[in-house]
């Protein structure tokens, strides 16, 4: 029995442990939380990181859960430790100096981890399941 709901649902991202599946999740995932949303003025792109940076404590932590399930990702992609270790620290780095108020939420604007650790997880993927690359227009 098909449930058009539930395709709908898994239309957008695959579910599974693919390397295919969690490159797609990644890469949604940094665009929300580092260029969804631009803004009005000086068309930069923004994303919720650094909005909801601007929440104090809780947008911090917030921001930290969703930037280390993208290195929980990589852990399961099979990423060398010092990979992932690298990946902590830029998520340590947003975090620990996003927390300082106003100068955090400038560094937040500026200092993209999520992209970092997409890139770091891009080049692991070309280079060991060459199959996910994405050729882009």
């Amino acid at each position: 029995m098909n449930n058009p709901s539930a395709r709908s649902l898994n239309q957008g991202l695959p579910l599974g442990s693919s390397p295919e599946a969690i490159r797609r999740r990644v890469e949604a995932l940094e665009g929300l939380l580092e260029r969804s949303i631009t803004v009005p003025g000086i068309g930069r792109k923004v994303g919720l990181d650094a909005l909801v940076g601007l929440i104090p404590v809780a947008g911090d932590a917030l921001g930290a859960l969703l930037g280390l399930y993208i290195v929980w990702e990589a852990r399961l992609l099979g990423l060398p430790k010092w990979k992932i270790a690298r990946m902590l620290a830029n998520v340590a780095i947003d975090t620990a100096v996003g927390a300082v108020p106003v100068a955090g939420d400038l560094f937040d604007f500026a200092f993209r981890s999520n992209s970092m650790n997409l890139a770091i997880l891009r080049r692991h993927l070309d280079r060991h399941h060459p199959e996910t690359r994405i050729i882009e227009a």
